[in-house]
């Protein structure tokens, strides 16, 4: 099982899928694991950039690979807009699935006024994430769709008012569900 935790910045996907890997005994693939080293070591958005992200995300679907058949693997994404690199990025993420069913795609989501306080959070300047509120109400402006949401298995989670064990809990069950009923049809 892939489950891919689509947000915008600062709606609590690492934290949600750390508990969420607890409840699932899965492993969790952070956006951030995979492009610190292209961050670190070339500009963004330049195709240095992208090729290093793309050779850190073959490493991982090696070990991923390599992992038993029936350990699911998170990742937190934010996936969104139809440019090259979302594109290859989902199709990335189609392939994995096909790999290792079934998807599970889970957009999360809070409201602007709590993502404007998760963003600023003093944690995410100790992880080096984006700490600017204008991105937050920009992307709340532009109410850009999230990649995924035309899938069978897609679950929508408003975040807001829930502590990540909580959340983490719900797509917990909704994995299990979706699992059962897989298995059910194969």
């Amino acid at each position: 099982m892939i489950i891919v935790l689509n947000g915008y910045p600062g709606v609590g996907k690492l934290t949600v899928g750390r508990e969420l890997a607890v409840l699932l005994k899965a492993r969790l693939v952070d956006i951030h694991t995979l492009y610190n080293l292209a961050f670190a070591l070339t500009e963004f958005r330049t195709p240095e950039f992208r090729e290093t992200v793309r050779r850190v995300e073959a490493i991982a679907d090696e070990l991923i690979a390599a992992l038993p058949s029936g350990t699911p693997v998170i990742f937190t994404t934010v996936l969104t807009g139809e440019t090259e690199w979302a594109m290859e990025e989902w199709r990335r993420f189609l392939e994995r699935s096909d790999r290792r069913p079934p998807l599970v795609m889970v957009h999360i989501a809070c409201d602007l006024e709590e993502n404007i306080k998760r963003i600023q959070s003093p944690e995410r300047r100790g992880k080096g994430k984006l700490q600017d509120a204008e991105v937050a109400e920009r992307n709340h402006a532009s109410s850009e769709p999230l990649i995924g949401g035309e899938l069978p298995h897609t679950f929508r989670l408003n975040v807001t008012y829930m502590k990540p064990e909580e959340a983490a809990d719900k797509i917990a069950n909704h994995c299990v569900a979706v699992l059962a009923a897989t298995k059910d049809v194969g």
